[in-house]
């Protein structure tokens, strides 16, 4: 008889997922894999339904193979849930899924057999953005295209390989432990800071377009613009904190919103000249949303230009204005490095 698989957690950070996260656990009860699960859900301080549905959730699941259970996060923060349900839950792999993430069928069978096939310490793949309207479909559609968030494979797809990052992750918890999880101060871009510690540990990340998470976009303008403000100030603070974690790719939008800004005070003030290089930027990205459009209905592609301007100009934005005190802080939270791996 066959040995079955490892045992598997999945944790949940939520925060207003009224929206998604019955559907979002519903992809994780159904999922096709033999082992036995859990799924730990961390409920930050909702406004909405959230507390209800997640209640509904544990009564419903009371009997079943895979029961649902809750932990508190008071503080709303992703790094503290995510810790807390890390803390709450039992099995040796841990699948991280956000309240408005959907699986794919076999997501926790290929995630497994992956960490075991390469010895990773972490295995992610895509992230497949799909909107349910008009703007959700443009801004999945700038999501997924190389002019929008440049070659990170985790968003436009490539060859399973080893990666700096990817998206969500399905952990070893050894590793977790070994690295006393999620940094909290990092109230963005924790999964690249963890990704980042367990790499410099000797550890390694693996990115498989194997698995997919359909995931749903940011609903309007405004929230699209906060979530990339956030991304890129929250990335700066990791390059400030790991010297040497910086590259071109995150670079290019700083330097765009500078460019940008300069061409339109010299083109004010001095020589129409120099709104070539806002004009250019436009035209680049009317450009590259032709092909990112295909398929979708002319509402939607009429808006991937705007989608695309609110993600390069929010992370550049951020980038530029993330304050070194809020780095500082982080710095002096510093813990000790992690053991290596042992060979």
């Amino acid at each position: 008889m066959p040995a079955l698989p490892p045992a598997v957690s999945v944790i949940m950070p939520v925060l207003n997922e009224e929206r998604h996260l019955r559907n979002s656990v519903r992809h994780i009860l159904e999922q096709e894999y033999d082992g036995e699960m859990e799924v730990v859900i961390a409920l930050g301080p909702s406004t909405d339904r959230t507390d209800e549905i997640a209640a509904q959730l544990v009564r419903e699941t009371a009997d079943q193979r895979a029961r649902v259970h809750t932990v508190p996060n008071p503080t709303g923060r992703t790094p503290a849930a995510l810790n807390a349900a890390i803390k709450a839950s039992k099995h040796p792999v841990v699948v991280r899924v956000d309240g408005h993430g959907m699986l794919s069928p076999n997501y926790i069978a290929t995630a497994v057999r992956l960490l075991e096939e390469t010895g990773a310490h972490n295995v992610g793949g895509i992230m497949h953005a799909e909107g349910e309207n008009d703007w959700e479909h443009a801004v999945a559609a700038a999501m997924t295209s190389k002019i929008g968030v440049g070659n990170a494979a985790f968003h436009t797809g490539g060859q399973a390989g080893p990666a700096e990052t990817v998206y969500l992750g399905v952990f070893r918890r050894e590793a977790l432990e070994r690295l006393d999880g999620y940094n909290e101060e990092f109230i963005r871009a924790q999964d690249w800071e963890l990704n980042f510690r367990i790499r410099e540990s000797g550890g390694e990340i693996w990115f498989s377009p194997e698995l997919r998470v359909q995931y749903r976009p940011r609903p309007s303008v405004r929230a699209l613009a906060k979530q990339y403000k956030d991304y890129g100030r929250w990335r700066h603070v990791v390059a400030r904190y790991h010297s040497g974690s910086i590259n071109l790719r995150y670079l290019a939008p700083p330097t765009a919103v500078c460019a940008i800004a300069a061409g339109i005070v010299v083109g004010a003030v001095l020589t129409p000249w120099g709104l070539i290089v806002p004009a250019g930027y436009l035209a680049a990205i009317a450009a590259g949303s032709v092909p990112a459009g295909r398929g979708l209905p002319l509402k939607a592609r009429a808006q991937i230009p705007v989608a695309l301007a609110t993600m390069h100009m929010s992370w550049g934005y951020g980038f530029l204005t993330s304050p070194r005190s809020l780095a500082k802080r982080v710095i002096e939270s510093r813990r000790p490095a992690a053991r290596p791996v042992e060979a």
